[in-house]
């Protein structure tokens, strides 16, 4: 599966953005999809993730400002971010997984998949 992120870009606190990821996959409306970043100097870690049924899954940083959602006719999962903030600051990376996990930050280890990444900037 090939999967190719876009939609960053450099915005403003408390602007929005809208990544999209387009999948390659055969099976892309049975693949659960999510969404990670990596911010300057720290690990990577979960932002949210969806089954192929549309249930979702956020961590508790984004969960009320943060939305993800998927178009199954066209192989393709975004992620809505409003009310931006300097802290998510990072390289988003959408990924394929093949089980749902929740609650709870889903593990890395779960996604078979991986998109090269979109960087988003948030300037104070």
């Amino acid at each position: 599966v090939q999967l190719q992120a876009s939609g960053g870009g450099l915005v403003q606190t408390g602007d929005s953005l809208r990544l999209s990821c387009a999948s390659s996959g055969r099976t892309f409306s049975r693949d659960v999809m999510g969404w990670f970043r990596r911010a300057p100097g720290k690990e990577r870690e979960f932002v949210a993730a969806i089954s192929g049924a549309g249930v979702t899954n956020y961590r508790d940083s984004v969960k009320d400002r943060f939305t993800i959602s998927r178009n199954n006719a066209k192989n393709t999962v975004f992620l809505q971010m409003n009310s931006l903030k300097p802290e998510d600051t990072a390289i988003y990376y959408c990924a394929a997984a093949l089980r749902f996990l929740w609650p709870g930050d889903q593990p890395e280890s779960d996604f078979h998949s991986w998109g090269q990444g979109t960087l988003v900037t948030v300037s104070s």
